[in-house]
């Protein structure tokens, strides 16, 4: 049975929401888009412990989430599309002021995603600093700073 990514993702997007639900949000549209990181976060989360070796490698578990990872990344554009806000949004305005660059980091973070080698601990070492690179480069243009 093949599935395709987007229904992958959305059934990951739908996991995500029920494991960690963000409080308080009141727009559905926000809500999604806060589903999606969560999706990006702990996928990253996996590869990150196994390349810090706070988890033990699996490759099977590391080729799994660097693929919801894709999954996910391919889908940011089209969350972020409409202008939607809610008290607990961390977006910045500069996403929609900024379509295209932020368009181009969220690409950015497939391509990395979808590069990650992860037959290897070394590989996905490897990949990590892309990854990471990645959400920090989007988050410091496009997501309020915590206080």
């Amino acid at each position: 049975m093949k599935i395709s990514a987007k229904a992958l993702t959305l059934g990951l997007i739908c996991a995500a929401g029920i494991a960690y639900a963000k409080e308080g949000v009141q727009n559905p549209i926000v809500k999604t888009r806060m589903d999606t990181m969560d999706v990006i976060r702990a996928n990253t989360a996996i590869l990150g412990d196994m390349a810090g070796d706070k988890a033990p490698f699996d490759e099977a578990k590391a080729t799994e989430a660097a693929a919801a990872l894709s999954a996910a990344a391919t889908t940011i554009p089209q969350v972020f599309e409409p202008e939607e806000t809610d008290p607990v949004s961390e977006a910045l305005p500069d996403i929609w002021n900024k379509p295209d660059e932020f368009g181009v980091k969220a690409e950015t973070l497939y391509k990395a995603a979808q590069s990650i080698d992860t037959a290897s601990l070394d590989g996905v070492r490897a990949g990590m600093g892309a990854i990471g690179g990645a959400c920090k480069s989007c988050h410091e243009s496009f997501r309020m700073k915590k206080e």
